[in-house]
């Protein structure tokens, strides 16, 4: 099938590889509709590697995606031909002491799409568990099906948070994942959500979203503006979605005597931070990895209108124009957000 493949760092082509085309018992086959382009994508494509995960043959890209079911397996009742999907990209052992806890995004042996030394699914169908493949709401579009990938992060960090109704949250960072962590939290209860960066178109996008108090840290301090929203008592939950080593020395900063930190992004190296202003507000520390077991709540809120992800949708490339949009993506204008790819 003609995909797209990482043959080596700042290398892409469009060409034919093989790929599985076998359809177990358990599995569908997908017309592929749309893909994503995720921060991930864009950092093996520059420097081909990510910690321990390095590419050291060619690669299909992509893991954010939609299409249809045009194949099912014998055994599979839940989805028919015809049935537009989104597909979690990360496939764990069921058998593995991780998914039998619960928390098989943890699972050491998961395979997760464009992840090396597994393909990603910037090709024309792939075979997936119907397990990991889930249909879309009517009133859903393949473009924001695609952006279910990266709002189950946003939505993982948000349970982790722990919410309650009327919270003040803050989110340090504006960029896709940080927008879907906002967009999460006011889901989940907050009464607002203070989100910063230092690009102010970003922020600009960030304050058509909903309740949401964009912060420009380059002219003026979070923590200044969190103790006026909250009678200086500071803000119940932080989430670090910028994995910038500044914003995370000062990440206790804005939060409120008990609150919780959650770390969703992730720096590109060994940060520090400041354990004793941690504990002197006892605050709570949570990271995630991915996501699990939050497909159907995103689809689920996606569908009733309770989060609406097109806004972030601001560019749109033709399949035939994929390493162009990848060429685009290393150096994005200010008001881009999320880039996809569409092949149907």
């Amino acid at each position: 099938m003609v995909s797209l493949v990482l043959e080596k760092v700042h290398e892409l082509s469009l060409r034919e590889i093989d790929l599985p085309t076998e359809v177990g018992p358990h599995d569908v086959r997908i017309a592929v509709h749309t893909v994503g382009i995720c921060g991930s994508d864009v950092h093996y494509y520059e420097h081909g590697a990510i910690g321990q995960f390095v590419v050291r043959e060619p690669m299909v890209m992509g893991h954010e995606a939609s299409g249809t079911v045009v194949e099912c397996g014998s055994a599979v009742t839940d989805l028919k031909p015809g049935d537009r999907v989104c597909m979690e990209p990360g496939i764990p052992d069921p058998n593995s002491r991780a998914s039998r806890l619960g928390i098989y995004n943890l699972d050491p042996a998961v395979r997760f799409w464009a992840t090396p030394p597994v393909h990603g699914c910037l090709t024309s169908y792939v075979v997936h568990p119907a397990a990991y493949t889930f249909k879309l709401p009517d009133n859903i579009s393949y473009a924001e099906g695609a952006m279910v990938e990266p709002l189950a992060v946003g939505m993982h960090a948000a349970t982790k948070a722990r919410i309650k109704p009327g919270d003040l949250a803050v989110v340090l960072g504006a960029g896709p994942i940080g927008m879907v962590t906002a967009l999460s939290a006011l889901a989940a209860g907050c009464s607002q959500v203070v989100i910063t960066d230092v690009i102010q178109e970003k922020l600009d996008i960030a304050r058509t979203l909903g309740n949401i108090i964009p912060v420009n840290v380059a002219r003026e301090s979070v923590t200044d503006v969190v103790k006026q929203l909250s009678n200086n008592w500071g803000a119940d939950v932080i989430f670090e979605a910028s994995g910038n080593a500044r914003s995370i020395a000062g990440v206790f900063e804005p939060l409120c005597p008990g609150g919780r930190v959650v770390f969703v992004g992730m720096p590109a190296s060994t940060v520090q931070f400041d354990l004793v202003a941690a504990q002197a507000k006892e605050a709570s520390i949570e990271t995630i990895f991915r996501y699990a077991h939050v497909y159907p709540r995103a689809l689920a809120l996606l569908g009733s209108g309770k989060i609406a992800v097109k806004p972030l949708i601001t560019d749109t490339f033709a399949f035939e124009d994929s390493i162009q949009a990848f060429e685009y993506a290393t150096h994005m204008k200010p008001t881009s957000i999320k880039i996809q790819i569409v092949l149907g």
